[in-house]
């Protein structure tokens, strides 16, 4: 122990007494942290930095006329593209300068509007949509980054194009149900007049010919029943009229609920077929958890997209299953299209939940579940039947059950129109037969039989539009409908463009790129650190007073390359935290971690030098190489190979980095015990080695060394 501090404090003596040593010491001690600092620098925040990414935009669009209406969409996307300063967006003339460019590297991508956008978007109001498209046009040679950054602004432009023609569509739709519903509601009272008024008068036919038949023995009974007749007869046109009147206002009805139906299809098959594209997004996100060279922040992105849509997807279906349910009351095949959208919303919402899970693996940096990625898959495929089930029904059941319904309604308010109409032109004929009637009293018993005889005519009449008008109310209560087609169509049509709001929370937020690669590179500059101080110190000591064990010569020199470690980790971390101001939750721990780290790798580098010489340095050099891509400090681990993978567990720098980023976000101490005790076992490994091997391999090299050293070129 003695000898070991011996050549501890000589080699101090040596560094203070000689300048130039001391430079040279002073000089390794800090440039690791160059190393560090200008990595971290140049990553700061480059995600903030997208406006200078160049994207020729070239709108062709012709426009069209909707509803007599001209309307350019291709217009109105350039104008919110001028106002969205994310990325470089660059307007041209023409589609080909804006290929050109691209083509050339002047631009990364390209947006082409063909010229039948408008004319496409506005064919959903026929009976055959289609729909309608953007050219987007991307070069990857010019850097692997890039695209990935303009095809998420192209999908912005998607995206914000859909949301903003569903909220005008349903909006559009739910204001034509409004306005029905506020009519009917409006001449209700009227409606329910006319209606109890006939009832009433059905009812009173029995009386009316119990007293005809009682006018052949008592003609003064039958004589005031019949005056009692002539005074409700005028009350019985009006009421006829009336009728006449409100069943015009339920066939004119009953014609816009029909035209609504028809505009109400395409929207709803439109709704389900988002639930559809929903699926693919799943499907999609499923199939990129067994890509290996996808970007880990674009899997990070399509896992949470994923999760957004499945939620969205979810609440769209709830909302969907309740409409169905709605027009089921009119429509027994709406009602069953309500039970497949909820186990649709119940399968979204599973899927959320999973892709849930496996978001929160992918932030850990741990391998999402086998089983997550199953029942995933299993979920997408469930939804992608069940959706395109669902639209089959729709197109050959559903649908045209509903528009049937709205249809059968048409007809029935037309034939209720037809028949008051008929009864009221009958009122002269039941004048008559009263007439007849008053005058069959004065005459006898003869006229008196004349009116018993056309009255039962007479009842029959009423009794034929009494029942029609049941049979219209049992397809479903008026008021059902009046309900179902009232609502506020601005909030409506906001809440189909987007019914879910997305809330995030930042469990251990880190403000910039820089920080969160702060530990990467500070952990990387400690082992470069390393290596530069064994390519530069030597690891033999050289007495010639005295003579020294191979371990004491291997822990006195250790001491030495251990201090400059040391002083390397404080001006990299210190650095870090003060000159770049890189953001750290736990700054003191911060610091202590990575010289902990540094001694390790410190260790380890000088194990394999003082070992094994100059094939030492090969060593740390091929360690550091595997550790650069095995660790997973830019990109997952579960984004390498399956080599990197398998290797992973086994690297120093793994547990280094994992340590430095709970100082950078927040410590979690069992990770931390769990890094600490990799570190310690990897220490151990290479104290193990160093003192028993490094004797018998220093002896059995000796001679190759020293051959080599006679060629002048090797130390």
């Amino acid at each position: 122990m003695k000898n070991i501090f011996h050549i501890y404090a000589a080699d101090l003596r040596r560094i203070t007494r000689n300048w130039a040593a001391s430079v040279i010491i002073l000089g390794l001690a800090v440039l690791p942290s160059l190393y560090a600092w200008f990595n971290i620098l140049a990553s700061w925040d480059p995600y903030a930095q997208t406006s200078g990414i160049s994207i020729a935009v070239a709108n062709l669009d012709k426009g069209t006329t909707l509803r007599d209406q001209p309307i350019n969409l291709g217009k109105e996307i350039v104008a919110s593209l001028k106002t969205n300063e994310k990325l470089g967006w660059r307007f041209t003339e023409g589609s080909e300068e804006a290929v050109q460019g691209v083509r050339r590297g002047d631009d990364y991508a390209a947006i082409v509007i063909p010229e039948n956008f408008s004319a496409r978007i506005g064919t959903v109001l026929g009976d055959e949509p289609v729909k309608a498209e953007i050219l987007y046009y991307t070069n990857e040679k010019i850097n692997a980054i890039s695209p990935k950054v303009t095809a998420q602004g192209a999908s912005g432009v998607v995206e914000e194009i859909s949301k903003n023609f569903i909220k005008t569509a349903n909006g559009t739709i739910f204001e034509i149900f409004n306005r029905l519903g506020i009519e009917i509601k409006n001449e209700l009272p009227t409606i329910n007049r006319v209606r109890d008024l006939l009832f009433r008068l059905e009812d009173s036919f029995p009386q009316l010919n119990q007293a005809v038949m009682t006018a052949e023995e008592d003609i003064k009974l039958a004589n005031r029943l019949v005056k009692e007749a002539n005074a409700a007869l005028p009350r019985l046109k009006d009421i006829a009229q009336t009728g006449e009147q409100m069943a015009g206002a339920l066939v004119e009805f009953a014609d816009r609920a029909a035209a609504a139906s028809a505009s109400l299809d395409p929207a709803l098959r439109q709704d389900l077929e988002v639930l559809e594209q929903v699926s693919g997004t799943i499907s999609q996100a499923a199939d990129a958890l067994g890509q290996t060279d996808i970007d880990p922040e674009e899997l990070k992105r399509r896992i949470q997209t994923a999760a957004e849509r499945a939620k969205v997807g979810s609440e769209a279906a709830k909302r969907l299953g309740a409409l169905f349910q709605r027009l089921g009351s009119i429509s027994p095949a709406a009602a069953s299209g309500a039970e497949r959208l909820n186990e649709i919303a119940a399968r979204l919402a599973s899927a959320e939940s999973v892709l849930t899970v496996i978001g929160e693996a992918l932030e850990k940096g741990d391998t999402p579940p086998q089983e997550s990625i199953d029942k995933l898959k299993k979920l997408a495929d469930d939804i992608h039947a069940l959706t395109g089930t669902l639209l089959t029904r729709y197109d050959s059941e559903i649908g045209p059950a509903i528009r049937g319904a709205f249809n059968k309604g048409e007809e029935t308010a037309k034939r209720v129109q037809s028949e008051l109409s008929h009864a009221l032109a009958i009122v002269p004929d039941i004048q008559k037969l009263l007439k007849d009637a008053g005058a069959g009293l004065k005459l006898g018993g003869q006229e008196v039989q004349l009116a018993k005889n056309r009255l039962p005519e007479a009842e029959q009449r009423i009794t034929n539009l009494a029942n029609k008008i049941r049979e219209l109310e049992a397809g479903g209560d008026i008021q059902e409908i009046i309900d179902l087609l009232q609502n506020n169509f601005e909030l409506e049509s906001q809440f189909f463009a987007e019914p879910v709001v997305l809330k995030e929370n930042r469990l251990y937020p880190i403000p910039n790129y820089g920080s969160a690669m702060s530990p990467f590179f500070t952990t990387l500059s400690l082992w470069v650190g390393a290596l530069l101080l064994v390519s530069l110190l030597t690891v033999d000591v050289h007495d010639e007073e005295r003579s020294f064990r191979s371990v004491e010569v291997y822990f006195g020199r250790y001491l030495t390359f251990l201090t400059i470690a040391l002083l390397q980790a404080l001006f990299v971390t210190i650095g870090d935290l003060y000159l770049l101001k890189t953001y750290v939750s736990d700054p003191d721990w911060f610091i202590v971690f990575a010289l902990l780290a540094s001694a390790v790798f410190m260790l380890i580098v000088y194990t394999l030098v003082s070992v094994f010489g100059n094939v030492g340095k090969a060593l740390a050099i091929v360690l550091l190489v595997l550790q650069l891509a095995g660790a997973g400090g830019t990109f997952p681990i579960q984004m390498t190979p399956p080599f990197f993978q398998a290797l992973h567990p086994y690297l120093p720098f793994t547990y280094a980095i994992s340590m430095m980023r709970e100082a950078v976000g927040g410590i979690l101490w069992d990770i931390v015990y769990r890094d600490l005790l990799m570190l310690l076992i990897f220490a151990v490994i290479a104290l193990v080695i160093g003192i028993v091997l490094k004797k018998p391999i220093n002896r059995a090299s000796s001679g190759l060394v020293r051959k080599a050293r006679e060629s002048k070129l090797i130390h």
